[in-house]
């Protein structure tokens, strides 16, 4: 196979990456926007944020992306050598800006010169690096395929020599400076005594290692001066065919850069920066996972799973999320999640939603083992501040947002609907949940379904799984956030209330005795 892309196995693929997605209107209510701002900070030079806005429709690309992650996460010197080589190409782009947009003609082809030797160097020394590492994935083997030939190719070592051969010459250059008061004289060196090394010599036997150093340090910036300008014009007419050469090479080469491996420096950023990110959770014991991806939702499951964004921000406190489990088998395809306030079913909503999206991406995903669809679309419907410029209510908002999920969703689509109906009567909460449930379960999509109205879990017992979200047996008011495969009764819920509010039967015969 021909190297494309590290993302895309094919040229079609990779020609998604040309244009500036959107970002999908779910992010906020998944909490997906803050895990691609932590992800891509610091690394803004790469524009990574569209990567992640490109969910993946096809298995094929998502295996594709594990493997790369994999050989990433299990190859600590390959990935050692991606950093150098990101370090590399960080000063090749610095290079190549200073020289477009420094002042003087000889300052600029000097850098422009640093700047392809530096690419050759990085892109020398990484092929040589991969080709002594196992590897595995198609991406890798590829991307170093690709390299081996690039760098044998005639346009590669032809670029390769100019610059030593440049460099080489004007290392050679000795001339001499004469300054008299104003006047600075450039002239060709005629084994004049070099004074510098007499001087070093004679103080040699004086230096100490641990000494302070009481030279007077010059600033020795990027750009020239008018006199260093004046004088490196001089020593070129002094070495016309050294500084000719220079030019021609400079404008023969204007661009450089192999489009495949400049690629290649960017999209590698998508799955370090991922790795990056993931790696302090993992050193608290976190644990991360390769999912099986399946176009069908009969039998999708995952262990020891947690929302991603509230584990990385519960890292500062030095606590880690609580984990859980869910599974779909024969023709269950909705969760129905029910439970007291505060309890964690928002929560597993969005982890929900983080998994199926992460995995979409080909990503490893939080948890021990998962097994997960790759949806066409993620649909979610979390509760909205009203808009005034709308002219709706509420209640008339969330019916709006419903209608376009329901006409848009397929039976490959996955839905989160947290807590709606919450601003209208409990009769029409029902009668509008249960409408709604019935359009879900004729689409045949799989859903996560957070509310109060419980009465929705004996719908379709075979298609609807009731999961609650558990309270201390000893003491309902403390939540366990553990999310399990049970009935809804609302008596765990209830009897929070009723404490929380002194209205327990011992506590309204307190409050009459006294």
């Amino acid at each position: 196979m021909g190297f494309t892309s590290i993302l895309f196995p094919d040229s079609i693929g990779a020609g998604s990456i040309s244009w500036e997605p959107p970002k999908p209107e779910y992010f906020a209510d998944l909490n997906l926007d803050q895990i691609v701002r932590g992800c891509t900070l610091g690394r803004e030079e790469y524009h990574l944020i569209p990567f992640f806005y490109l969910p993946l429709q096809n298995g094929d690309t998502v295996r594709f992306r594990q493997e790369v992650t994999r050989d990433l996460e299990e190859n600590e010197p390959l990935r050692q050598s991606i950093q150098a080589f990101a370090q590399k190409m960080q000063k090749v782009r610095m290079y190549r800006s200073l020289a477009e947009k420094l002042y003087y003609k000889l300052n600029k082809e000097g850098w422009f010169l640093e700047a392809i030797d530096t690419y050759c160097d990085a892109v020398l020394q990484l092929t040589e690096e991969l080709l002594h590492l196992p590897l595995s994935s198609c991406g890798f083997l590829a991307f170093r395929e690709y390299l081996s030939h690039h760098v044998q190719s005639p346009s590669f070592v032809a670029l390769r020599e100019g610059v030593k051969n440049l460099k080489r010459a004007l290392q050679s250059i000795k001339y001499c400076i004469q300054i008299n008061g104003l006047r600075v004289k450039v002239r060709h060196y005629e084994e004049e005594t070099d004074y510098s090394a007499v001087i070093e010599a004679i103080f040699a036997r004086f230096r100490q290692e641990a000494s302070q150093d009481y030279r007077v340090q010059y600033h020795t910036g990027v750009d020239m001066n008018h006199v260093e300008a004046k004088i490196a014009e001089g020593v070129a007419q002094l070495f016309p065919e050294v500084f000719s050469n220079l030019e021609k090479y400079c404008a023969e080469n204007a661009n450089f850069l192999d489009a495949k491996i400049v690629a290649f420096d960017r999209e590698i950023q998508f799955y370090m920066a991922y790795l990056e990110y993931i790696a302090p959770l993992k050193k608290r014991g976190l644990k991360f996972c390769y999912p099986e991806i399946s176009s069908n939702p009969e039998g999708i499951y995952g262990h020891e799973v947690f929302d991603l964004a509230l584990a990385y921000s519960l890292l500062a406190e030095g606590k880690t999320p609580v984990c859980n489990d869910f599974f779909l088998q024969g023709q269950e395809r909705i969760f129905l999640v029910s439970g007291p306030n505060q309890s964690g079913k928002t929560t597993f909503a969005r982890t929900f939603g983080q998994l199926h999206y992460l995995a979409s991406l080909g990503l490893p995903v939080p948890g021990s083992s998962a097994r997960l669809l790759l949806p066409d679309r993620i649909f979610t419907h979390f509760e909205r501040e009203e808009d005034i410029t709308t002219l709706r209510g509420k209640l008339e908002d969330d019916l709006v947002r419903m209608h376009v999920m329901l006409t848009q969703a397929t039976s490959k689509s996955v839905l989160i609907i947290n807590e709606a109906f919450n601003s209208t009567a409990l009769h029409d909460a029902i009668f509008l949940s249960t409408e709604i449930m019935q359009k879900i379960l004729q689409l045949g999509a799989v859903c996560v379904w957070v509310t109060f109205v419980i009465e929705l879990a004996f719908l379709d017992p075979e298609r609807i799984v009731s999961l609650v979200s558990t309270v201390h047996p000893d003491n309902p008011e403390t939540r366990t956030y553990k999310i399990l495969r049970k009935a809804p009764d609302g008596l765990a819920f209830a009897l929070s209330l009723a404490r929380k509010y002194r209205l327990t039967r011992e506590a309204i015969k307190e409050r009459i005795r006294t």
